[in-house]
């Protein structure tokens, strides 16, 4: 049998990570044996502490919230005092715990050693939709390749990020159907399954749009909270149906349905930015509290699927140019900007406010 492929590996990481259970990275020598901050179990606790000094590392985001040195450059790596346990620890991942339970402080981040394990895991820790706030045991390679094979655990190398990522966006459709719509009665979904074994997507295809001319298509992130429970906090909902209503009325087009809730953090993490947002911090504030970026997507994954679609071109649906700019990058040409302004509410101003002020929307 052959040995497991990276982007393999690395999916069984992300799965280790969300159960809670040790995963070890190695760059070089630089080495750690890691797990997800959200995740941690008071005997997990024990069981890192076991192996020697522990480090908490978050991105810079993160880190400023603590007032820690960023000495890493995206990240730091805070060291851990013994008299830490699971509730410091939360509270200095989560600030949604951290409201509530003050954090201990002040936070030390190391200089020394190498940080290129550590950043590792909380990629991976991303790529799973938890926090990026990882308990992390440093140690040599040497000792972290022991370790897994005494403990069972799953080993990730450097060399397996850049397949595992490029996996991402390497989609294969795995099935098709007419569903007829309200919108449009001549329509199908398509799923597309991406080979890093991550979330699907969908495009949803109606009438029978001309290849060989730019299609009107939007990219839509999903939304649970807008789409499907019609949250007024957002203008999601609307927008999906806007698009689908103006498709409709043109007869062709593509609508995509990305499983990047939340501006891909996830929706547990969405409801922790939600959180914070009624706490006064705006949109992208909360998002960086949580030690996110103001947007985590890929929006090559729309730009391929369009792609192999057979597509070269779109008219795209959208009041983002960065969303214009990212799919032009990625070889899709842009015809034209469509505007979709739609979903005003009295419970939405300030966060539509600050995705034009600080995201560049245009609305």
């Amino acid at each position: 049998m052959k040995m497991l492929s990276a982007e393999e590996i690395v999916a069984r990481a992300r799965g280790d990570l969300r159960l809670g259970a040790p995963v070890v990275v190695i760059d070089g020598e630089s080495a750690a044996a890691v797990v997800a901050a959200e995740a941690l179990r008071a005997e997990r606790l024990a069981d890192m502490r076991a192996l020697g000094p522990l480090d908490l590392a978050v991105t810079r985001r993160r880190a400023e919230i603590l007032k820690a040195r960023a000495y890493d450059g995206d990240m730091a790596r805070i060291a851990l005092p013994e008299s830490f346990g699971l509730r410091e620890i939360l509270a200095a991942a989560d600030p949604a715990l951290a409201l509530s339970a003050p954090m201990a402080g002040p936070f030390i981040a190391r200089r020394e050693g190498g940080a290129a394990a550590q950043r590792m895991a909380l990629k991976l820790a991303k790529s799973a939709r938890l926090l990026p706030a990882i308990v992390a045991a440093p140690m040599a390679a040497e000792a972290a390749r022991r370790l897994a094979a005494e403990a069972g655990l799953t080993i990730v190398e450097a060399a397996m990020m850049a397949p595992a990522e490029a996996a991402g966006i390497d989609l294969s459709l795995v099935s098709a159907a007419r569903v007829p719509l309200s919108y449009a009665e001549d329509a199908r979904v398509l799923v597309w399954r991406p080979a890093s074994g991550e979330e699907e997507h969908y495009a949803i295809e109606i009438g029978a749009p001309d290849r060989a001319k730019p299609v009107l298509a939007r990219l839509h992130s999903a939304c649970f909270t807008g789409d499907l429970i019609g949250s007024l906090k957002c203008d999601c909902g609307p927008q999906l149906r806007a698009a689908l209503t103006q498709i409709g009325a043109e007869g062709a087009g593509v609508l995509l349905y990305l499983n990047q809730e939340g501006r891909g953090i996830g929706l547990a993490n969405k409801m922790r930015a939600y959180f914070l947002q009624d706490e006064g911090f705006d949109t992208v504030e909360a998002n960086h509290r949580l030690g996110f970026e103001d947007d985590e997507r890929d929006f090559r994954l729309g730009t391929e699927i369009l792609k192999r679609m057979g597509f070269s071109g779109v008219r795209l649906m959208t009041n983002n140019p960065g969303k214009v700019a990212a799919m032009e990058a990625a070889g899709l040409a842009v015809a034209e900007r469509v505007p979709l302004i739609v979903g005003h509410t009295a419970h939405n101003v300030e966060y539509l406010a600050t995705k034009a002020r600080k995201s560049g929307h245009l609305l």
